[in-house]
């Protein structure tokens, strides 16, 4: 029987084969010398080892075999919120992998019509193509624009690039050819297909068919309908040049080319092609992925980029955090109006924002001289930070103002030397004068401090101390306990930034990370329980495995009788104190909320806080200028940064004003986000005495009935003697 010819030959017609057997019955037909076929023979011989060695040398930088098999595609990491809603994306290369039998036939048809139409019959190389570029080739006398690449050849120099070289030459063709044959042996067809549609970029940084699909159409690629499919399909010779939103014209005639073409090979009927010929060409980004967390967004990319290096932007990880989006949208609408409300000041002579913006200056952040903000949110009984606004704008400053920031704390540094006053044993009922306080520094020098105001009050609780924000007080209390007690106290609660025991310490003068604060606070909300602030839940890799599920470690850093103290002394600022007004009227927080926190204002009103929590959520907020310099005349952390802060608490318990969702007890809707929890609980163990608020002694028949209160002790701190008019206050040591 006659041999059929081999299957490369019967593609090209049997020519090839018609040729070598004429050629064999010419050879055996001449009488030559046999020394002559030997010689002939050792030639062709080596000529083919040196052909072969040269063949394998060529390539010896290309991808082995067991690349080709491992080889991962870069994919885009994903940034999520706790609701599982996509914040942001990190990736050099913007791609989302999608699995081929997902996707509808016309999706592969379209890009084989028009890039490989033999895909499915060749190995990998397709010799017809190879010819006709190696003809027009000649006809130009270059290899410039020289086609024929098949789909696997295209992969091989995607994958490849850096191995295979970007110059269109013959040496790099030919390596081309190798690792496309090594491609076709190692993979199926419809797997080489899938790599190529995931691999290729389509213009703007979109890199594989889902990203394309989503961010030109707005819909995942199996949703993608022929005239949909066709235009990716177009896209993919020429990105730039044939991507709608830059060639619309260009990208139209391309996509109908190629519609055309899958009628021309079957895929489509001709009045199907037509039909989908008629459909526009969109001319606009389909989807638009605003960062609506971007200093939260980047404080996470930080921590990751330390622990995955350059798998954070090439391994498609999942990143699932803590971010709450409507606490964030919550947190900026509050912190926008207290902008808005700085920069309305009668006296207000900075740039405000918007005059900057419009100038559209680009200068590095310590040079933004407009006001900037800082505002953080976090689960005080987790350490999940819900929200964070590191500053005005992203755009215009990358610094982040909460995370890395250090500003002196100023009066919101006091409940640290109030909490030390009450573990050693000193009540929050225990009177201390106001009175001036006149030190001798080691430089020779004089320290006199002074209060906000410049009256004094003469003997008060601590209670009404703090309440007040009186400084003299919290100085001479810092000096009773120990300001390295003090010092302590801050430590345990959860600053970490030096804090040296000098008496200014006592009233602020030490500078803090704004987060930092805030995670001091939340110890006491929880209690005298510490757990650090954390932006992530879990890091999952493409494949499903739980590579990072951090878990902060809990420890009791104060004993929850004396942190219950510490929290009502907070308490009191909001119900009578600093921050009443701004929070209860101003802000319109309901008293059903239960609220404690501290306003804090430094020297010349250039840094004001409010650090504040409720049972289930702690919030601070601080503003000021980048360089030392004072916000405006009379600024004050009760007066600018409170509101802020009740304006949020407000938006959380309920809901947006705008909503239509009222801001009145009982008149909560579906737009809260959180529910009103209970007052915090008393601990076993501490004791109440109805006390005299001027002598801070058991109340009497003796004593005004306006001035007795119920206070909170610890065991042997309370008071024993009842008050009459005569009476004395009592001063007591603190404990050993």
């Amino acid at each position: 029987m006659r041999a059929n010819p081999p299957p490369w030959a019967q593609s090209l017609n049997g020519e090839r084969y018609t040729v070598f057997k004429t050629a064999g019955r010419l050879i055996r037909r001449a009488r030559i010398p046999s020394e002559i076929w030997f010689g002939l023979l050792f030639l062709v011989t080596a000529g083919a080892g040196v052909a072969v060695g040269a063949w394998r040398n060529l390539c010896a930088d290309c991808p082995s075999i067991a690349q080709i098999y491992t080889y991962e595609p870069r994919q885009t990491s994903k940034l999520y919120a706790r609701d599982s809603t996509l914040v942001w994306e990190f990736g050099d290369e913007r791609r989302t992998l999608v699995s081929l039998e997902n996707l509808p036939a016309h999706v592969p048809q379209a890009f084989i019509a028009i890039e490989d139409r033999r895909f499915y019959s060749h190995n990998g190389l397709d010799w017809r193509g190879i010819a006709r570029a190696g003809l027009e080739a000649v006809r130009n006398r270059s290899l410039s624009g020289a086609g024929g690449s098949t789909i696997t050849q295209q992969l091989a120099r995607n994958m490849w690039t850096d191995r295979l070289g970007f110059e269109k030459r013959l040496v790099r063709k030919l390596k081309e050819w190798q690792v496309a044959m090594a491609l076709e042996r190692a993979y199926t067809k419809d797997q080489i297909l899938e790599a190529y549609v995931n691999q290729i970029g389509y213009a703007h940084g979109w890199y594989g068919l889902e990203t394309a699909s989503r961010n030109y159409f707005g819909k995942s690629a199996i949703d993608m309908n022929p005239a949909e499919a066709a235009l990716l399909a177009a896209i993919a010779n020429r990105p730039e040049r044939y991507s709608p939103l830059n060639n619309p014209d260009a990208g139209l005639q391309r996509r109908n080319l190629v519609l055309n073409l899958m009628a021309e090979q079957g895929y489509l009927t001709p009045e199907e092609a037509a039909r989908w010929k008629g459909e526009p060409v969109p001319t606009e980004r389909a989807r638009r992925v605003e960062n609506q967390a971007p200093y939260f967004v980047e404080w996470v990319r930080g921590i990751l980029d330390d622990r995955f290096g350059r798998k954070l932007y090439t391994g498609g990880l999942e990143i699932h955090t803590t971010l709450d989006l409507e606490m964030q949208a919550a947190a900026q609408a509050a912190m926008e109006a207290g902008w808005e409300r700085i920069e309305d000041r009668p006296g207000f002579g900075h740039t405000t924002y918007a005059d900057f913006a419009e100038a559209n200056q680009g200068v590095d952040y310590r040079d933004i001289p407009y006001v900037q903000g800082m505002f953080v949110a976090l689960d005080p009984a987790t350490g999940a930070v819900r929200a964070m606004i590191g500053g005005r704008d992203h755009v215009h400053s990358k610094f982040n103002r909460a995370t890395d920031a250090e500003r002196q704390a100023g009066s919101s540094f006091k409940p640290f030397v109030y909490a030390a006053a009450l573990e050693s044993g000193i009540p929050a009922s225990e009177i201390v004068k106001d009175a001036p306080v006149v030190l001798d520094q080691v430089d020779g020098t004089t320290w006199r401090p002074s209060n906000y105001d410049p009256e004094f009050l003469g003997d008060i609780t601590m209670r009404e101390a703090i309440a007040k924000s009186i400084n003299m007080v919290a100085i001479k209390v810092g000096m009773r306990v120990g300001l390295p007690a003090v010092a302590q106290m801050a430590r345990r609660l959860g600053i970490r930034t030096e804090i040296e025991p000098f008496e200014s310490t006592a009233i602020g003068a030490a500078e803090v990370v704004p987060l930092q604060m805030v995670e001091a606070y939340a110890t006491l909300a929880n209690l005298g329980a510490h757990v650090r602030p954390f932006p992530v839940l879990k890091v999952v890799s493409p494949d499903g495995e739980v590579l990072w599920e951090p878990r902060p470690e809990r420890t009791q850093e104060l004993d929850p009788r004396v942190a219950r103290l510490g929290v009502s002394l907070l308490e009191e600022v909001v119900r009578s104190g600093t921050g009443h007004s701004a929070i209860r009227a101003v802000a319109g927080l309901p008293d059903e909320v239960p609220a404690a926190g501290k306003t804090g204002t430094t020297n010349e009103g250039s840094n004001v806080w409010f650090l504040g929590f409720t049972p289930n959520l702690v919030a601070g907020v601080w503003f000021g200028m980048d360089l030392p310099v004072s916000i405006v005349d009379k600024a004050t952390g009760g007066g600018l940064a409170a509101p802020v802060w009740g304006d949020f608490m407000r938006r959380v318990y309920y809901g947006d004003p705008e909503t239509g969702v009222e801001a009145v007890a009982g008149s909560r809707g579906s737009a809260a986000l959180l529910h009103i929890p209970e007052p915090w609980p008393i601990p076993p163990g501490l004791i109440r005495r109805r006390v005299d608020r001027t002598t801070g002694l058991l109340a009497s028949r003796w004593c005004p009935a306006e001035q007795a209160y119920e206070e909170l002790y610890l065991p042997g701190t309370e008071p024993t003697v009842p008050c009459d008019l005569q009476a004395r206050p009592i001063t007591r040591s603190p404990r050993p």
